[in-house]
């Protein structure tokens, strides 16, 4: 992972002088000034450690965040901070081989990490009977891990990186933009000059004195933030973290970066014909100012006021008044000691480039010649409250919060001071950074278009001379690393033994509510009041299911459209609306149904509700609106073309249901139904279909069940109830003639792998059994699938399955990104893991089972999504409001038997279809000596190419 998962939107640099010395915040709910309360100190190896308890939820959150990250590094040997994220995970001297990413699953955790230019931060929740052990597996990562790189085990996870590379940057359209822009923007002595992930190069030359060289610099407890947070006892933790992460030693000193914000002498255009881009790109990049200086909190809101909306300047000349482009964006991007200000527009196929640019220049002087108001500003504003309590919603987030102000901006309670910087940010302020980093002032620019239209670039672009690896067959050496390798050992006071897990955790599920309004619609409520917020859902059964398959895409349209305006209100209005409450409303249509999500502070809820009240009940069906939205699908399906991933989820769902099942079309259609749609389609869809006898509201949150009651009369005055009929498909017919299907993207670097099979419709009985069945087969980095392909063979960086729930029909599929030179074998080796999976599925395999899924349900009601998704599941598949614990003591009765039975129903190779997305080239002969007869070949869409 390359960008670490924070939730703060700040992540900076003025580091504020603090003494060691043990310090208390507090915070009130509610008020201007709200804080986490945490407590400080700092061990005598200089380990930075903050504790923060709340007992909401048995569970705990550990972050820890070191001081280093791609800026560390430097040219010729980039890329070894987010190689130490990957090496962390693997092993350290008193953790077995692998055990922190099977471990932390297995004891119904989470876990993960992140590197960005000035960081690397690693994160895991556990229930809090395992906190000790996760304290255990955190101090030896820190303290005791670098004696067990050994030179396979660097060269083994140079193959994983490598990949990791493929998927995220090589085999993804436009993925190579970011290192083209770092490398120009910034001079080549600049830590800003190399992407993240670095170069193969680096990489591949990195020798083992090189990695431990830059380890011993960087990787002490004085250069990191340790963050534990959740149902803690603070005594307690204090002598446990004292225990496992005292002994280490204090590292080298780590002088700070200063900020080295630049300045371009010229503007350089640069331009590069993208492989798997199917649409014309032009990104305009300026340099301006590290984090936490005064003008980029001005230049954050000068992104929202250009970007942002239907006011917006370069909205309203690139994609309403020129129509160039579905959408556009501008940002600010400060890091710790540099920020860049980004303009990107994804233009419509076919786009001249040229005109783009012209058009944004045009938007930019209108900018200038027009402003913007005190509204749009306080529309910013205001929606930040929102998003800093979101940003809390989890002891996790919080964690991220408390680590990142500490590590960054020398406090964890630096969040007043950023907030307070946000909120005093003014017209003049926002002129001035337009004028001093913006206007007239040179960036980079960069076309990236698709193969063979190189005249859609700018005109004078130069070529950005993007290296792209080449695939040769048999190039990497495979290493098998053995668990019982020898290395030294660092002393010890005590036994660093796998310590026993604590009490197990009580818990307590939220009090659920239903009730039903007299026009059918069911509404069900958990009142949460940690925070002053308030989620929620209006779920209406039918979605894409009840699209004519010939005008698939009218749900979707439907609803994007009933975003843009009411009978009462244009867009704009609209958007003001929900804009000066501080809400998100979205509307989404999905296979089965069609949702309206809310997100909005607690004393703002009757306002939003009005609001979606009125989307729902009085959409404007505006006919340029309509056109727009038409045209900016197209330009989403002919953009989706050129991602292989993509291509593998659409043409699998055909090879799965069969092409005459709605099913087998994408929620959002494709080019030919789309292109057919018409606005009386979509007023049609919305008059048959809409109906409060097939919805159901869900609400979570800082809000009463007689509030929410009453709060809905006027739906319930207002929405009448309509009969609603399903139509009905017939599913392909699962046989025992597994089929082998190829589709060529040719010099992909990667190759797409998926497999899977129907089951049954998604309220069938066995549903919880085959979810349960796949757990260990490939339900995380801990099952066998992971394990297989990325840990012992390194081959990919993932490898999972999964039941994918429909009501009509669910399926069973497996899938991963390989290196294209092993599609061949990885193919085999999957086959034969899900083949074998049945027989040697053991009695240890089913504990494991359940201890997971048992343990993870305390995690279940941590936040307002979780809870939104609970109530979900209990109106859609009418389940029991106490359904978690019914499936828990279902779980704890299944038998060894009942598992092999489900996995040979559901879980059968034989059943299967196997579809490869990857270089014809290079791979398609050699699937051939699978046995499995020649692969069919087809084109993009899933149509069968006749073959020579």
């Amino acid at each position: 992972m390359l960008v670490a998962c924070t939730s703060t939107d700040k992540v900076g640099s003025k580091q504020n002088a603090k003494s060691d010395t043990e310090e208390q915040v507090a915070g009130k709910k509610g008020s201007s000034s709200f804080a986490i309360p945490y407590e400080k100190y700092t061990l005598d190896n200089g380990l930075k450690v903050i504790l923060h308890q709340d007992k909401s939820d048995p569970i705990v959150a550990i972050a820890t965040i070191f001081h280093v990250g791609s800026s560390s590094e430097e040219l010729g040997k980039t890329g070894f901070a987010h190689f130490f994220e990957h090496m962390a995970f693997n092993n350290s001297e008193n953790v077995p081989l692998g055990a922190n990413r099977k471990m932390i699953g297995e004891l119904g955790g989470t876990r993960n990490g992140g590197t960005w230019n000035d960081g690397t931060i690693y994160y895991e929740v556990v229930p809090k009977d395992a906190f000790e052990k996760l304290l255990w597996i955190d101090s030896d990562r820190m303290g005791y891990m670098i004696n067990t790189v050994t030179k396979d085990a660097l060269e083994r996870e140079k193959q994983v990186v490598k990949n990791e590379k493929r998927q995220r940057v090589d085999n993804r359209p436009y993925g190579h933009t970011g290192g083209v822009i770092s490398s120009h923007l910034y001079p080549k002595n600049h830590p800003y000059n190399w992407p993240v992930i670095g170069s193969l190069e680096d990489l591949q030359n990195a020798s083992l004195e090189d990695v431990k060289e830059f380890y011993a610099k960087y990787y002490g407890p004085n250069n990191a933030t340790l963050v534990i947070a959740g149902d803690i006892d603070i005594d307690e933790t204090k002598r446990l973290v004292k225990k496992w992460f005292g002994e280490i030693k204090k590292g080298q000193p780590v002088e700070k970066l200063e900020p080295r914000p630049v300045t371009l002498e010229k503007t350089i255009s640069l331009s590069h014909e993208d492989n798997f881009a199917k649409l014309p790109e032009l990104r305009l990049v300026f340099p301006t100012v590290e984090e936490y200086h005064k003008d980029s909190y001005a230049l954050d809101a000068l992104g929202e006021i250009l970007s942002r909306g239907k006011r917006a300047p370069l909205y309203k000349v690139i994609v309403e008044d020129k129509k160039l482009a579905p959408n556009v964006s501008a940002y600010n991007s400060s890091r710790e000691i540099a920020g860049e200000f980004t303009i990107r527009v994804r233009a419509n196929a076919g786009v001249d480039l040229d005109d783009v640019k012209k058009a944004i220049e045009e938007a930019l002087q209108k900018f200038e010649k027009e402003g913007f108001s005190d509204k749009d500003l306080q529309r910013i504003k205001v929606r930040q409250e929102t998003q800093f309590y979101n940003s809390i919603s989890s002891v996790l987030n919080k964690a991220f919060n408390l680590a990142t102000y500490n590590e960054y901006a020398g406090s964890p309670d630096y969040l007043q001071k950023d907030i307070a910087a946000i909120k005093a940010v003014t017209k003049d302020d926002i002129l001035a950074a337009y004028d001093k980093y913006i206007k007239n002032r040179h960036y980079v620019m960069t076309s990236f278009v698709p193969k063979g239209q190189i005249e859609l670039a700018v005109e004078g672009a130069k070529d950005a001379g993007v290296v792209e690896e080449e695939i040769v067959q048999g190039a990497e050496e495979e290493i098998v690393l053995s668990d019982t390798e020898d290395f030294p050992r660092t002393p010890s006071s005590f036994p660093r033994t796998e310590p026993p897990l604590g009490e197990a955790p009580l818990l307590t599920a939220p009090t659920v509510w239903q009730d039903e309004l007299t026009n059918g619609l069911k509404v069900l409520g958990i009142e949460h009041n940690e925070l002053p917020l308030v989620q929620f859902s209006l779920d209406i059964d039918g979605g894409h299911y009840l699209d004519q398959p010939e005008k698939s895409g009218v749900a979707y349209i439907l609803a994007e459209l009933m975003m843009e305006g009411t009978k009462n209100k244009t867009a704009e209005e609209l958007e003001d609306a929900i804009g000066l409450l501080g809400a998100d409303i979205y509307i989404s249509a999905g296979d089965e149904s069609m949702t309206i999500s809310a997100n909005t502070l607690s004393r703002n809820y009757k306002q939003t509700l009005a609001l979606v009240e009125e989307m729902l009940l009085e959409p404007r069906f505006d006919e340029a609106e309509f056109e727009r939205i038409k045209k900016r699908l197209l330009t989403y399906l002919k953009q989706r073309e050129g991602d292989a991933q993509s291509v593998a989820s659409v043409v699998s769902r055909k090879l799965l249901y069969g092409e005459d099942h709605i099913l087998a079309i994408p929620v959002s259609g494709t080019a030919e139904t789309v292109s057919g749609i018409t606005l009386d389609d979509v007023k049609d869809f919305y008059y048959k279909y809409l109906s409060p006898s097939v919805a159901a509201f869900h609400i979570v949150g800082d809000v009463k069940q007689s509030k929410v009651l009453d709060s809905l009369t006027s739906l319930e005055r207002s929405w009448e109830a309509k009969d609603v009929a399903w139509p009905s498909y017939e599913t392909k017919a699962v046989d025992n003639d597994p089929k082998l299907y190829f589709i060529d993207i040719p010099n992909a670097k990667q190759s797409v792998l998926a497999a899977g099979q129907l089951t049954f419709p998604g309220g069938h009985e066995d549903y919880n059994n085959l979810v349960y069945a796949n757990n260990r087969l490939g339900s995380g980095s801990s099952a066998r699938l992971f394990q297989l392909l990325r840990i012992q063979k390194g081959y990919t960086y993932g490898a999972y399955s999964y039941v994918s729930r429909r009501k009509a029909m669910s399926s069973f599929r497996a899938q991963t990104s390989v290196r294209a030179n092993v599609t061949k074998e990885s193919l085999e080796l999957l086959i034969n893991e899900i083949e074998r999976y049945k027989d040697s599925f053991t009695e240890e395999d089913l504990e494991t089972t359940k201890n997971i899924i048992l343990k993870r349900q305390t995690l279940e009601f941590e936040t307002l999504g979780n809870m939104l998704g609970i109530l979900s599941n209990i109106s859609s598949y009418d389940l029991p409001l106490n359904y978690l614990q019914q499936e828990q003591d279902e779980l704890t009765g299944l038998t060894l038997a009942d598992f092999k039975q489900t996995i040979e129903k559901y879980m059968n190779p034989k059943k299967m279809d196997y579809l490869i997305v990857g270089d014809a080239k290079t791979q398609l002969k050699r699937l051939e000596e699978l046995g499995m007869g020649k692969p069919i070949v087809l084109d993009i869409h899933g149509n069968v190419l006749t073959q020579e």
